[in-house]
């Protein structure tokens, strides 16, 4: 029996289930350090490991052979770039589902992009990687040199294991529903007349377009917090504080998003006077991003608070911190006046209108008489539902809104 781990503690009793053998990646380096202290030879393999299949059993098996304990890591779901509706399974299922195979001997959740970083706190004897990796050219990643040099660095080699091969995302997408039908009719139909190239000519068309983003900056915020259990004193489960992390969503992640795709991207916001995270914001735009702020007094940026689960990243509540009265008076004209600059300079104007004031019908009847390609996301949320409809605006050459916002719109909820 393959020696079982359970956080800070290494027994080679047989495991009561699965998620014992599921700890963080700080807890498998432990792990490794005392297997390596009684002389025996730790693996790794890392992966995404997004739907488990016989190609996956079969070169873990092979890992295995390379040394004596084998650990796992998987790619943590922020950084799985597969696609819409990828992963399937979050990282904790894929974990557990890993933990079930006899020959692994523990896994974690990698917490970076890449698997350097872990390597170098693991410091295993091998690294595995499939065949599909074997050749530096084929590697789509990129990942596989500064891996192999982490390795190499702490006296490790790099192994590819050579047995049959599946593709998950194949599988995924030929075998499980991930897009309603008729989505998946439409990339059926792309993929039968080899559209990649019409795709890749489409990206590379609208590298030099000059682009402006209006709406809502947001601050997303995820508080995880461990529940202990009831409070004595109270009918509330109480929590234990374990960490935080801060983004700059809303208008500014979706100009991140374009600047990938176009050299010259502006960005018209607000931020409020109060908690503005102005330098969080400014910190996280990309270099080919320009951004002029307005900005509210007495309010603060809106913040959106997520008090997250971290065991199963399950949202517990969500808390808003934002001031959502419209625009008006000085401000709402200064708004409205660059708007009206800025939509002679560009070729296309992106509203990312999540319903917080900013939008008002002035500033919504400017930028639809003047925005030269115009393309609108006007977003229903807790703070907005049933207020913040596709209708406001009277002219858009392309909208982006989900079934639900298209059905408050047209006031239809069957046809």
């Amino acid at each position: 029996m393959t020696a079982a781990l359970t956080p800070d503690s290494y027994t080679d009793e047989a495991p009561s289930s699965a998620r014992d053998k599921v700890a963080s990646v700080q807890e498998l380096a432990r792990a490794a350090a005392y297997y390596r202290a009684q002389g025996q030879r730790v693996v790794l393999a890392h992966g995404v490991f997004d739907l488990v299949h016989m190609g996956h059993v079969r070169h873990l098996e092979a890992a295995r052979a390379e040394g004596d304990i084998l650990f796992v890591t998987v790619t943590p779901d922020q950084f799985v770039n597969k696609g819409p509706g990828r992963p399937v399974f979050p990282e904790h299922f894929r974990a557990e589902m890993l933990a079930a195979l006899e020959c692994v001997s523990g896994v974690a959740v990698n917490r970076w992009p890449s698997a350097e970083h872990t390597i170098e706190l693991i410091r295993p004897d091998v690294y595995v990687k499939g065949q599909d990796y074997a050749e530096q050219s084929s590697d789509i990643t990129g990942k596989i040199s500064p891996e192999r040099q982490a390795v190499e660095t702490h006296g490790g080699r790099l192994v590819f294991t050579d047995d049959i091969t599946f593709s998950s995302s194949s599988l995924i997408n030929q075998h499980l529903n991930v897009f309603e039908p008729r989505v998946q009719s439409y990339l059926t139909k792309l993929r039968e007349r080899d559209a990649l190239g019409e795709v890749l000519s489409a990206i590379e068309g609208i590298q030099d377009l000059r682009v402006m983003l209006v709406g809502d900056a947001i601050i997303d915020e995820y508080q995880y917090t461990e529940p202990m259990g009831k409070s004595a004193k109270e009918n509330i489960i109480a929590s234990r504080f374990a960490g935080r992390e801060v983004f700059a969503g809303g208008v500014v992640a979706a100009a991140n998003h374009v600047a990938s795709f176009c050299r010259e991207v502006k960005i018209l916001t607000c931020l409020g006077e109060q908690d503005s995270y102005e330098s969080l914001i400014r910190e996280s735009i990309k270099p080919n991003v320009d951004v002029e702020f307005f900005y509210r007094s007495g309010a603060p940026t809106t913040r959106k608070s997520r008090f997250v689960a971290p065991g199963h990243m399950r949202k517990l509540f969500e808390v808003y911190f934002f001031d959502d009265t419209p625009l008006e008076g000085a401000l709402e004209q200064r708004f409205c006046d660059a708007i009206a600059a800025g939509a002679k300079d560009v070729d296309v104007v992106i509203v990312t209108d999540f319903g917080h004031g900013l939008m008002t019908p002035k500033a919504i009847a400017v930028t639809a008489e003047l925005a030269p390609f115009l393309a609108v996301n006007a977003q229903s949320n807790s703070a907005n539902l049933g207020y913040n409809l596709i209708t406001k605006y009277p002219r858009a050459d392309y909208i982006c809104i989900d079934g639900p916002e298209a059905r408050i719109a047209v006031h239809d909820r069957f046809s």
